[in-house]
């Protein structure tokens, strides 16, 4: 989710990485649908495995809850954002996690002076 809003608030001027430390086989069906509400298509989207290489070419590396299983390299920027998993979780529980994450990826962009795309 933090991939899609980051990828449509960042409208070109951020590259995007998404992968996890343990992802899944697919992506969560209520994650499809929460995001599809809000029009957001990540249906075609497949889970992947954290790299170090792609941690080594981020300038920011947003982390949710994956402690010591997470690359580091220092002199890079880490935040941890500590969200509830939807794993599992139906799409009524899966909503305000969706949008939580849509609010630190505008402040992130914020942050960064990037004005986010609408």
């Amino acid at each position: 989710m933090g991939a899609a809003f980051l990828t449509r608030l960042g409208g070109g001027r951020v590259e995007v990485r998404s992968a996890g430390s343990a992802p899944a086989d697919t992506v969560n069906p209520a994650v499809v649908e929460a995001m599809r509400e809000i029009g957001i298509d990540i249906s075609a989207e497949t889970p992947k495995v954290l790299t170090a290489e792609a941690v080594q070419a981020s300038d920011v590396v947003i982390t949710m809850g994956c402690g010591d299983a997470c690359p580091y390299f220092p002199g890079k920027r880490y935040l941890d954002w500590t969200l509830e998993d939807p794993a599992g979780q139906g799409v009524t529980a899966v909503r305000p996690i969706r949008d939580q994450i849509e609010q630190r990826v505008r402040g992130l962009l914020e942050e960064l002076g990037i004005p986010a795309a609408e």
